[in-house]
Parts: C-alpha cells; sequence; structure tokens
C-alpha cells in the first residue's frame, strides 16, 4: 500500500475560475477506489487517475 507522503510534497494547481461556493466542491469520490480526493493537491489527483490504483493511504 503506498503512503501518500511516499508521493512528496503537495503539488498545488492554480485556480483558474472562480472560488468555490462549498469547501465540498474541491473534493470527489474516485470510481476505482471508493476514496475522497482532495482536486487540490494534484499528486492526490494523478494517483487516483491511474487505471487499476491501490488504495492510498493517509499518514497520521
Amino acid at each position: 500500500m503506498t503512503n501518500l507522503s511516499q508521493l512528496g510534497p503537495p503539488i498545488t494547481g492554480k485556480l483558474h475560475s472562480e472560488e468555490v461556493e462549498h469547501e465540498s466542491d474541491h473534493f470527489y469520490l474516485c470510481p476505482t477506489g471508493d476514496q475522497v480526493v482532495d482536486a487540490r493537491d494534484l499528486r492526490r489527483v494523478i494517483w487516483h487517475d491511474q487505471p487499476g490504483h491501490e488504495p492510498l493511504e493517509f499518514d497520521s
């Protein structure tokens, strides 16, 4: 299992549209692993974009 910290430091993207109305609008559900993905961190987006990826573990 891969830990989030193994992917390196957060990679933040630039905002290309207006601010979201709700904080929850930054998140989506990964259809492969049923994990919630924070779209503001490109490491997570890229990880969950891989076909057949394993679940991503979060460091405590």
